[in-house]
């Protein structure tokens, strides 16, 4: 112990003597520890921290697939899984929602499920208050009730102890609260989510079995039970009710997905790439510090010498050294942990829209270990080779003098260009990642959606049903229609059931007059339900025919505009004036094809779409009776001439006068919509990106301080080169040529390497190769600039060298 704490007061004194060396290698350990430390705490909080729920690795969901594609759950088919499993512990479905608050002060929009008796169970977090949603209360005919939030309970009913068995008002419908959840209850989403409702009481549109409306089911596994048991288990249960119900069930299986990786989804490889590449960081930030270590150590020859003719043993010298390498490591890390802490900062007040339990990151006690381990790991890993070569150099050699100092220096310098060399090439594979992916979002970006996403604001509305039956609906929609389009500043206002990137409604379809397909075969479309001033105010591009407009009423034919994808596939480009059922028969009557529209982005920029066909309806032809079930939540799209946000106040206000009981929700503009539609890809970029740039200036920074120190070691070779006549140019073009001889090797190095790396990427990228020549070209080009404009310094430093002065230079 006394030994260790003389090791730690010499180191200390040393590092204090040399406060400039210092200084570097604590800031340069500090953005490679600090980096890690920051990506650390998401993958900790995202990836190893178990998810809230006990057991979680019993918990799957459970979704119909037909032939490749999965869907949402018809309703009495998850009766019958629930009611025919023996896999299961319990079984339980949700279905996604909002509802209108209208109680005790302003109207507001929560957000909310539809779930069946024995979901929460089968989570398995009991009520704080109350009781669960029961069978008898998930049923036709049952009087409402419904299960809050601890959030909800603390903001709109001040904490009532008293909460249980009072009623609330949501869409228009009194609802006897039964429970409210405890405080540390997340939704598997972990979005918020404040009211629970019985499904089979609130899904009146449901019933049928060909209904898909959006429901997701959850499961728990008995004790012992394994997901491949489930599924074999399930297959049965799919192929025994393929057969009671050909109709609706034909070809239709059953997926179960682990609740953990259904969760993570894209986010896991993401976070993985982002874990690599500050590695790499850290390597890189290592070889510098090493660097600096290897010339400090030539530095102290004379020093080492001297306690080696004292008696101290190599083992002695090399705990010195990793003694020295150990403190700065740790100080690099108690720094590295500020940066992290400001980087998670601004993760949280801009947090990217994929990440779940964004929340949840912070610096706990399990990343503060984790600093801890990497700093003694780092110190020990960029000390390791300085000690071990300061400790084994030849005593009598350094006795003589020059002789052995030369050999010694030789052999750090060889050290010093391999570790140079390293670093080159680790930049050259993280810049060539972050290169790719920042292509790949730039690809994203420039992407036609199909419509002008600039200028337009997208506002959420949703009638309660108690309240707009018949007319109603297209009368409020109309009146808030004519009232907005009269406010300074707009150019035009719509209003429409689904909105890309926010809600999607699939409908079959085929064509009228040829043989009906075959059950399970139906083509499906997304389905636009809208107003006549759709189309201008999502400046829509026509591509044949004309949109519809108000002379196409419910007195009319009922006419449809179809996209240019549906009109390809099923009517050879030549739609317009042809027919198009919507249903899975002939009783329906046709639709007239009146136009078609360009395809457009609904659910990503540039991939699989719910649908790869698109239709729109004018509201006006929907029947009377089907009104509010097209109608009840709608968006309002307003085209402004300026800012778009500006409007929100007074479409507020507009709303208000008409109805003061509806809130408004989901106010936003378009162009954000769709940005956060690439926020994933925006965040690897943007990550990727900066990890580059710091590992970008580690190598400059590197390359630098070799050279340098390189031109400093050889000021008598230059003196005498100069005295015998070499001019300045060709001292600059020695120099020069021998950093940019070692950047070339790392380049190479780097770009076989990056040819194998960049295939773990290669999921991420839109538009772009893995293997893209013009990304590797360009950091090939940029790394060499890099190296010349490092090289430069010392090399003009070089060509100024007086010399009778080095002449004169030990």
């Amino acid at each position: 112990m006394e030994t260790l704490l003389q090791d730690l007061r010499f180191a200390v004194r040393m590092l204090r003597k040399n406060i400039g060396f210092t200084a570097i290698a604590v800031l340069t350990l500090a953005l490679g520890i600090g980096a890690n430390t920051a990506i650390f705490s998401v993958v900790n909080a995202v990836l190893l921290r178990p998810l809230p729920y006990p057991e979680p690795n019993r918990l799957v969901f459970l979704r119909e697939t037909l032939r490749e594609s999965t869907s949402s759950v018809a309703y009495p088919n998850f009766l019958d899984w629930r009611e025919q499993s023996r896999t299961f512990a319990s079984m339980g479905a949700s279905r996604v929602d909002s509802f209108n608050l209208t109680q005790s002060g302003e109207a507001e929009r929560l957000p909310g499920r539809m779930i069946s008796a024995g979901w929460l169970e089968t989570i398995g977090i009991p009520p704080a208050l109350g009781r669960p949603i029961a069978a008898a209360d998930d049923q036709a005919g049952a009087s409402p009730v419904v299960m809050i939030s601890y959030s909800l309970w603390q903001r709109r009913f001040g904490g009532d102890a008293a909460i249980v068995g009072k009623t609330i008002w949501l869409n228009g419908l009194s609802h006897t609260v039964i429970a409210v959840l405890p405080k540390t209850f997340r939704h598997y989403s972990f979005a918020p989510v404040d009211v629970f409702v019985p499904i089979g009481l609130e899904l009146s549109d449901a019933r049928e079995r060909q209904n898909h409306p959006g429901i997701s089911v959850l499961a728990r596994l008995k004790p012992g039970a394994t997901v491949e048991q489930a599924h074999a288990e399930m297959n049965t249960i799919a192929a025994r009710l393929e057969k009671q119900y050909p109709d609706t069930n034909h070809q239709r299986g059953i997926s179960i997905t682990p609740m953990r990786e259904n969760i993570l989804g894209d986010v896991q490889p993401a976070l993985l790439v982002l874990l690599a590449a500050v590695a790499l960081v850290l390597l890189i930030a290592c070889a510098n510090v090493s660097n600096l270590l290897l010339a400090r150590a030539t530095a102290r020859q004379r020093e080492i010498t001297i306690r080696r003719a004292l008696g101290a043993s190599p083992a002695r010298l090399i705990r010195q050294f990793l003694t020295e390498s150990v403190l700065l490591s740790l100080a690099g890390g108690a720094l590295g942990v500020l940066l992290a802490s400001w980087t998670l900062q601004a993760l949280h007040a801009f947090p990217p829209a994929n990440i779940p339990r964004v929340d949840e990151i912070h610096l706990d006690g399990s990343v503060l270990g984790f600093v801890l381990l990497l700093s003694m790991f780092t110190g020990i890993l960029f000390g390791l080779v300085p000690a071990l070569k300061s400790a084994a150099m030849d005593l009598a050699g350094s006795l003589k003098g020059a002789s052995g100092q030369s050999t010694g220096t030789r052999t750090h310098q060889r050290l010093r260009h391999i570790l140079v060399v390293s670093e080159f090439a680790l930049t050259l594979m993280l810049l060539v990642g972050a290169g790719l992916l920042v292509k790949s979002f730039a690809t994203l970006r420039g992407i036609d959606p199909g419509y002008d996403p600039r200028g337009l604001l997208t506002v959420g509305v949703s009638l309660p049903e108690m309240k707009y039956q018949g007319r109603k609906p297209l009368d409020f929609y109309e009146d808030v229609r004519q009232r907005a389009a009269a406010l300074p500043g707009v150019e035009a206002v719509a209003y429409t059931n689904d909105m890309p990137f926010v809600t999607d409604d699939e409908e079959p379809f085929h064509v009228d007059g040829q043989p009906l397909p075959k059950q399970g075969e139906f083509p499906f479309a997304l389905e636009y339900i809208t107003s006549p001033s759709y189309f201008a105010a999502m400046k829509t591009r026509l591509v044949e025919g004309r949109f519809y407009n108000e002379t196409d009423t419910a007195a009319t034919v009922p006419v449809i505009v179809i996209d240019e994808n549906l009109a390809s596939k099923f009517y050879q480009g030549k739609a317009v004036g042809k027919y198009l059922r919507l249903s899975h028969d002939d009783t329906t009557p046709p639709y007239q094809i009146i136009g078609v529209a360009g395809h457009a982005a609904h659910t990503s920029l540039d991939g699989p779409q719910p649908s790869p066909y698109q239709m729109y309806l004018p509201y006006q032809q929907i029947p009377e009776t089907f009104l509010y079930q097209a109608g009840r939540a709608m968006s309002l799209l307003i085209r402004a001439k300026g800012d778009p946000m500006n409007l929100a106040p007074a479409v507020r206000t507009l709303v208000r006068g008409i109805d003061a009981d509806l809130p408004l929700y989901d106010i936003q503009t378009m162009e954000s919509v769709v940005a956060d539609s690439i926020a994933p890809d925006r965040f690897s970029a943007i990550l990727l990106g900066a990890f580059a740039a710091v590992a970008l200036l580690l190598a400059a920074a590197g390359l630098y301080g070799v050279i340098s120190y390189s031109v400093s070691q050889r000021t008598q070779e230059i003196g005498i080169r100069m005295a015998l006549g070499a001019k300045s140019e060709s001292v600059l073009r020695l120099v020069l040529g021998e950093g940019l001889k070692l950047a070339t090797t790392g380049l190479a190095l780097g770009l076989v390497g990056s040819l194998a790396l960049t295939r773990l990427i290669a999921s991420q990228l839109h538009g772009v190769r893995a293997a893209d020549p013009a990304t590797f070209i360009g950091v090939a080009l940029l790394l060499a600039a890099t190296a010349l404009a490092a090289c430069y310094v010392p090399a003009r430093r070089a060509m100024r060298v007086d010399p009778m002065v080095a002449l004169r230079h030990e």
